[in-house]
């Protein structure tokens, strides 16, 4: 897993342009959105000014804060002319303080299905921040092991495992010793 570098600084700083753009085109303060979003004006306020990163959970209250999906705050540039993304031109969500990165595989959320690269480090939970969105899902491991609860139901996968839920039940993921990496799909998209 790679650490904060400069690229991730410089992803950063464009998320807080991002949310700082969408508060301001809706009237809203800084007090406001941070009170609706359910965070300390203070923390906003760095997150604006690319100072910290925030973790998914606060980063999904500000986009329903803002009636935005979180996806929207995928960043990069895609060539989508041709439906291609290439590596380098793939839209990624960096959330250093867990030490996460998204990687969207298609040139966008406007389609029926969605496809992310996932990268979570090891000892990584989100046991308390559960997602939970309509639709179907499926997760695909390429490297690691990670366990994965979905309801009352808890499944581990490793390299090469895939599996396939309602992502309308709540889940949650659960690393070990070491990094994984997988594959997810979903449809429709609600990242």
């Amino acid at each position: 897993m790679k650490g904060k570098t400069p690229d991730g600084d410089h992803l950063v700083g464009r998320l807080g342009t991002i949310i700082a753009t969408e508060r301001a085109g809706r009237g809203l303060s800084i007090d406001e959105l941070a009170r609706r979003a359910g965070i300390s004006s203070g923390l906003l306020s760095q997150l604006e000014r690319g100072i910290g990163n925030p973790s998914i959970e606060t980063l999904g209250n500000i986009a329903g804060a803002l009636g935005l999906s979180l996806g929207s705050f995928f960043l990069g540039a895609n060539d989508d002319a041709d439906g291609v993304v290439h590596p380098h031109t793939r839209a990624r969500l960096v959330l250093a303080d867990q030490n996460l990165t998204y990687q969207l595989l298609v040139p966008d959320l406007k389609g029926a299905l969605s496809m992310l690269y996932i990268e979570v480090p090891a000892h990584f939970s989100n046991e308390h921040a559960p997602f939970s969105h309509t639709g179907e899902e499926v997760l695909f491991i390429l490297q690691g092991r990670l366990e994965v609860h979905v309801g009352n139901l808890v499944r581990t996968l490793e390299k090469g495992d895939s599996m396939r839920f309602a992502s309308i039940t709540e889940h949650w993921y659960r690393s070990f010793d070491e990094d994984v990496i997988s594959i997810t799909a979903m449809t429709p998209p609600s990242f």
